[in-house]
Order: structure tokens, then sequence, then C-alpha cells
């Protein structure tokens, strides 16, 4: 198969790794900046061009589009569709997952638990957020906010005033959110391809810290996770329509609760914990599913 790689940075791990897995199975894959293209939005025959020429038929899609260029990224990748190539994940989807709060109505729509959580814009609104969660101590997050970026704990109200006060002041879109105390700084990131978790690993956030993104410094290790907490990873997955996920779960007194589903999760950390071969497993999903020269099949 003909295979497009849409990222901005062809050297990351997590781009190395699918490059390797899909050429090792004998297929062939070009890495693709979205934000060099540029498409003819033609509904005879639309086509992505890309660096001064139109490029040729993919039969899939692998979107590695990071946060700051969604917008962008899925309007390439809904081009790629319309072309018939298989996305291995819809541009949609994307959309749902990277719209935090978005994500968090349809998981609850859906009900899957999650901590309690608030969102509002007057700040007339700020005491009673507060308690709408359950009070101090809380969490504080940007909505646009990714790998620990602009999430804060306020351990007192004063503290949640300030913070949440601070935010609008920047105009800033913000979610208020239950501290889960007893997770003690740890989350269970479940890798999900399709209906099944194929990885799942425990992330601990480092000394003094609360955020267990390995980005912000935090360990992790491999974890075994219980049925109830495989099913929900693979609901929270199914219902924001991806069909690869890393879903982030925190275990609560009151059960496992999703705190985040993530569209393109990077494959560094839980490949180097697990020894797993996640690239590999993610290659052998597009081709159970993809349909090589469909488009020249169906002249579509």
């Amino acid at each position: 198969m003909k295979i497009a790689l849409l990222s901005r940075d062809g050297e990351l791990y997590s781009c190395k790794r699918l490059r390797e897995a899909a050429q090792q199975r004998g297929h062939e894959i070009q890495i693709i900046d979205p934000l060099s293209c540029y498409m003819n939005i033609n509904p005879a025959s639309p086509v992505v061009h890309y660096g001064g020429e139109p490029l040729g038929y993919f039969d899939a899609v692998i979107p590695r589009i990071g946060p700051a260029t969604t917008f962008y990224g899925t309007a390439v990748l809904r081009q790629f569709e319309m072309c018939g190539s298989y996305p291995l994940n819809e541009s949609v989807a994307i959309t749902r997952a990277r719209d935090k709060l978005r994500s968090l109505q349809l998981l609850a729509r859906e009900g899957i638990d999650m901590p309690v959580t608030g969102f509002a814009s007057s700040p007339d609104d700020t005491r009673d957020l507060i308690e709408m969660v359950g009070g101090a101590p809380l969490v504080v997050k940007l909505v646009e906010g990714t790998q620990g970026i602009g999430v804060v704990l306020a351990e007192t109200r004063q503290a949640a005033e300030s913070v949440i006060d601070a935010f609008r002041g920047l105009n800033a879109h913000i979610l208020v959110q239950e501290f889960i105390k007893e997770a003690r700084g740890r989350d269970i990131r479940c890798l999900v391809i399709g209906d099944q978790v194929v990885a799942a690993i425990e992330r601990e956030a480092k000394e003094g810290d609360f955020r267990s993104n390995l980005h912000c410094g935090g360990q992790a290790h491999r974890v075994e996770i219980t049925p109830q907490e495989r099913a929900i990873a693979v609901k929270a997955a199914a219902t924001l329509g991806l069909e690869v996920a890393g879903v982030d779960i925190l275990r609560a007194h009151r059960g496992p609760l999703v705190m985040e589903v993530n569209a393109s999760p990077g494959l560094e950390g839980i490949e180097t914990t697990t020894g797993l071969n996640i690239a590999a497993l993610m290659i052998e999903w597009i081709e159970r599913h993809a349909q090589p020269g469909f488009r020249l099949k169906t002249g579509g």
C-alpha cells in the first residue's frame, strides 16, 4: 500500500517508528507536512498539492497532527478523505477529541464516568463554579492546553479564585475539575486500537508535582488493568469515533474515571515501557481496514 503520514516533524519518535513499521511490512510511506499542503476543493476531482505539484493517490493516511495545527491539519486530512484515502483516525473524530469541553460532554452523554467538571465564562460564576466541583483543592485547565501545559492545582479556595480570575483576565477558556486526591499523582494511559486496549502503562508524577505527563518529568511502568478499566477505555475511544487513541484514566474510590482522550498518542513512552511494537499494530490495523486502489475501483 501507499501510505501518507501527516506530520510537521518526521524525526519525532512516533513518526520514525511508524515509517519503520510500514516499510518493514512492505509498504511505501511518505511523510508530509500538512501546513505545506494546499488544496483544490473540486467536487469532481479533489486534489491535494504539495511542493508545487499534485500529490498522487494514497491508500491510507496516518494523521499525526499537533494541537497547534488542528484546524488546518484536519482540513488537509478531510481532503485526503474526499480523495478516497482511508484515515487511521477520521478528521471529525480528531476535532471532537481536541475540543476538551466537547469531548467531555460527549463522554458524559454516554454515561462514562469522569471527574466532576465545570465550565463558565462570567467572573460572577467563580464561587459557585468552585462549589460545583466540590471545592478546593481543585484543578484548573486551559481548554487548549496539552501535555500538562496550562494545568494548575489550586489547593485553597483563595488560590482557586485567583487562578480562575487570572485565566479569565487573559480571555482564556478554562475547565475547573474535581481533584482526585486518591490518585496520588498517578494515571493509567490505555492505548486503544479498534475495540481493544493493546497496551497500558501507569504514569507517576515527579516529586512535588501532580501532573503525571511524561513530558512534565513523570515516570512510567507497566500495569495490569481491570476489565472495567479496559471497557471504559474502549468505550471512550469509540464515543469520539477514534480508531486509535490514548485514553487517560484515574483510579478513584468510586471507580475508574476518564480524564482525557488523546487522538494522537505518543508512542515512545508506551513502547519503551512495555516493549511492545505499537507502531506495527497500527500498521496491521490499516492493512485490515484500508482498501488499496479503492479510488480507482470506484472512480471517486
